[in-house]
């Protein structure tokens, strides 16, 4: 039971009580200023660079792994000299991979309007 009271005469403090309620605001203020960011300010740049949606900015990495597969079973049937039996598997259908770089440009706004906020 002495814990649970130290807890929360610890709790109580004046600091920890500051410091919960700047938390809290701090994660709405974000969430603002990230709606901020993608419906009001990157629409019109987006407009303006030519009708381009930054949330869809992305590139597909997908070639590069297709390419090292591709290695991989040409170095395998070398080494297997062409017995008929591959050692690796050929890649099934498998999802794209995407480099969301549109994404993380809006993220940099947001990040660089909080830090503006903050001084």
């Amino acid at each position: 039971m002495a814990f649970f009271k130290e807890f929360k005469e610890f709790a109580l403090k004046g600091n920890v009580m500051d410091m919960a309620v700047g938390v809290i605001i701090g994660g709405a203020f974000g969430k603002i200023v990230s709606s901020l960011v993608n419906d009001i300010i990157m629409p019109p740049v987006g407009a303006l660079l030519g009708n381009t949606d930054f949330s869809h900015l992305r590139i597909d990495l997908s070639r590069i792994r297709d390419l090292s597969s591709q290695a991989t079973h040409v170095v395998a049937d070398t080494l297997t000299q062409g017995a008929g039996t591959s050692v690796v598997k050929t890649a099934e259908a498998a999802e794209p991979v995407w480099w969301n770089y549109g994404a993380f440009i809006q993220q940099c706004v947001d990040f660089t309007i909080l830090a503006f906020c903050i001084f």
